[in-house]
């Protein structure tokens, strides 16, 4: 099952940063050396709010299916609806593979309605 095709509510993007190490002399002076052509450590939170409890047991279910945090998948253009800047800046440099990085919240509105927040980490 792929990841839930539902336009989320509010989307928190990390953008990350490219792996750099940074050496410091006793004098002061840096030196930084870069160790990568692609970002690391990208994050991506997700809010759906008052959706069906079907709809919210649809990402349960593909948490299962992945794994929980174990397996990387990629995410439908419906998680993008709503951001009008290049579709690429919101994805992982060259791979578009997520994993969750931590299992989704389900929090009960009223009878029949919850809202699911999901923490989402890029991966190379």
């Amino acid at each position: 099952m792929p990841f839930p095709s539902l336009v989320p509510t509010s989307r928190d993007f990390n953008p990350g940063d490219y792996p750099i190490k940074q050496f410091r002399s006793q004098s002061g002076a840096e030196i930084r050396i870069l160790y990568g052509d692609s970002r690391t450590g990208m994050a991506l939170n997700l809010a759906y709010d008052n959706v069906t409890d079907a709809n919210a047991d649809l990402f349960l279910t593909h948490y299962n299916e992945v794994k929980g945090t174990y397996n990387t998948f990629t995410l439908p253009s419906a998680a993008k609806t709503g951001w009008t800047g290049a579709a690429a800046s919101l994805d992982v440099s060259g791979v578009n593979a997520w994993r969750y990085a931590e299992p989704p919240t389900v929090t009960a509105v009223r009878p029949g309605r919850s809202s699911v927040r999901v923490q989402l980490i890029g991966t190379l």
